[in-house]
């Protein structure tokens, strides 16, 4: 185990059979259950994640369950489009959360090291939460990132199983997600280039000078176009917008404050504060 954990290769490895087996679990569930195909769905969901946290407890690291969030999508929205005459509006659709997906989970390979290597936020809370981390392990890290992409992704399927017809609204949305996507990309390549040279104590190059956090608007905006162009092909699914809420209010409450309060531990940070807004670029 020490010796696989050390291997960059070996890890790759393991993660990918982790991932190809939480999948079947989920794939076999959906199969097995005789319910609605959204609480079907959910149910598989929650039981392949189930099975990516036990492997995360075999390798005593949190991170494997980190390409969840960018596999989860495609794979699920692959799977209802299998066998279906697909309109243009799930065409797009898959086409949109595919390069959201390829470009993110690349995003992760990239910066994958191996499996010693753990996520800062979750040594964070393992370090505070003491003997109450087990269950914020497997509740904070693992299962509630789960049910909000579950709840990004449900629009896209229901649009894809329904045969929603797109409008002119939907495809700009779709083109929002669309740009949103490539924004991540663009911010990524510059916090790659930043990481490498450190000039500074903060990044102030590109994107990041007019935003402290262009990656999270990037996944914000994301799902938002993807909820509203079904909304806009399907007015009486407006419920469908839960999931983008619930994806900007995890951002909002957990994940931006949680990065700032590393930075400010950085002299200088008041000042970067006040000068770079928080997530749009919009002068005070």
């Amino acid at each position: 185990m020490k010796t696989l954990k050390q291997s960059r290769a070996a890890s790759f490895i393991a993660v990918a059979v982790v991932y190809i087996i939480a999948t079947t679990v989920g794939v076999l569930v959906y199969r097995a259950l005789d319910l609605d195909w959204w609480l079907s769905l959910l149910i598989a969901d929650v039981l392949a994640t189930v099975a990516t946290f036990i492997f995360s407890l075999i390798f005593k690291n949190a991170s494997v369950y980190d390409p969840y969030w960018s596999v989860q999508p495609p794979v699920i929205l692959v799977a209802f489009a299998i066998g279906r005459e697909l309109t243009l509006l799930g065409i797009l659709l898959l086409i949109v959360v595919s390069f959201w997906a390829i470009r993110l989970t690349a995003n992760w390979a990239y910066t994958f090291a191996n499996l010693n290597h753990q996520d800062w936020r979750y040594t964070m809370l393992k370090e505070k939460a003491g003997v109450f981390y087990p269950i914020i392990n497997f509740v904070g890290i693992h299962m509630v990132p789960t049910l909000v992409v579950y709840g990004c992704v449900l629009p896209a399927v229901y649009a894809i199983r329904e045969a929603l017809f797109a409008n002119i609204p939907s495809i700009i949305c779709l083109c929002v997600s669309l740009g949103a996507a490539v924004m991540q990309g663009i911010a990524d390549i510059q916090m790659h280039k930043y990481r490498k040279k450190r000039n500074g104590a903060f990044i102030r190059i590109g994107l990041w000078k007019y935003s402290r956090h262009p990656n999270y608007l990037g996944e914000i905006l994301m799902w938002w176009g993807v909820g509203l162009s079904v909304i806009f092909a399907s007015p009486s699914t407006w419920y469908l917008a839960a999931g983008a809420v619930a994806n900007t209010i995890l951002f909002l409450a957990v994940s931006i404050p949680m990065a700032d309060d590393r930075q400010s531990r950085k002299a200088g940070f008041a000042e970067y504060k006040a000068e770079t807004r928080m997530l749009l670029p919009i002068k005070k």
